[in-house]
């Protein structure tokens, strides 16, 4: 159930990651929400994200950037910062830690998923994805906007939950050990290594054990949204994976292993660790096992 209460106090289902744009047109304006835009678009898609959320947005929302708000230092792109730099930047939105956060995007959960994690890594709960993102939005003819208002900072703490991250060395051991299952939200071209990199340094491929769920598969094509609790249900069922085991999330470089993540969670699966690093980072160890599908 997913109401706001006469008090004015916003209560949403715990036990449901996502809220509908419905929901969200309704209660726009409540004092105690803050609407975040984090769209990402993949180097090849060749569009700008921060430019289109200058263009148009929803009313209200501010625009979190995954690759500002990520360890400057690493050699990876958007790496989980440590807890201090989140918490800095994230009360610079303008949430501290009674905020009720609504996050969306324009590219397929991409990003949304990831805030989602990111957010949950650093202890803040309150926080759901917009089922459909900026196109189901659009597709309802609800309100857009170009016009942007810096918020009043707020002290937000963080802290940091190791029991939803994953790091090289622990999905090293993982996948040694077959300790859980290895899901890869990748294009099955990319996962059976089909795809052409441009990054010489990055080889192609998988890591031998992992199952593919790619994440084109987990949402609706002409709404936008997830599927039914009972279409992923029976997605995992095809694949091949028990959800009642351990399992670990991981995809080209930590952000569609989010949307994995996202569906996990709707299905019950509350705590599953994502590789941030993920094929990023292991396709550059030479020294790590990669399997390819062989060629016919």
């Amino acid at each position: 159930m997913v109401l706001v209460s006469d008090s004015g106090t916003i209560n949403l289902d715990a036990h449901n990651a996502v809220v509908s744009c419905v929901w969200l047109q309704k209660n726009l304006h409540h004092p105690n929400l803050l609407i975040l835009d984090a769209t990402f678009f993949l180097p090849r898609q060749q569009r700008f994200a921060k430019h289109e959320f200058q263009s148009q947005h929803l009313p209200g929302a501010q625009f979190f950037d995954i690759d500002d708000i990520a360890d400057q230092n690493s050699p990876l792109p958007h790496t989980l910062p440590i807890a201090e730099q989140f918490a800095q930047q994230v009360g610079k939105l303008g949430i501290d830690n009674a905020t009720w956060v609504v996050v969306y995007d324009n590219n397929h959960f991409f990003a949304a998923a990831r805030v989602w994690w990111m957010f949950r890594v650093f202890g803040h709960e309150k926080i759901k994805v917009l089922d459909g993102g900026l196109s189901r939005w659009k597709q309802l003819g609800f309100p857009l906007t170009s016009n942007s208002a810096k918020p009043a900072s707020k002290v937000f703490t963080a802290t940091f939950h190791a029991e939803l991250f994953v790091d090289l060395q622990q999905m090293r051991e993982i996948q040694q050990q077959g300790s859980r299952i290895i899901l890869d939200a990748r294009s099955a071209d990319s996962f059976n290594g089909q795809r052409v990199l441009t990054d010489a340094g990055l080889q192609t491929g998988h890591m031998p054990g992992s199952v593919n769920i790619p994440y084109q598969h987990l949402y609706s094509q002409d709404q936008h949204t997830l599927y039914s609790i009972a279409q992923l249900q029976q997605l995992f069922v095809t694949a091949g994976v028990d959800v009642s085991k351990s399992m670990v999330t991981t995809c080209g470089s930590g952000v569609s292993a989010a949307l994995l993540l996202l569906v996990l969670y709707q299905l019950g699966c509350h705590q599953v660790p994502m590789f941030d690093g993920s094929w990023a980072e292991w396709g550059r160890q030479q020294d790590l096992p990669k399997q390819n599908k062989p060629t016919s």
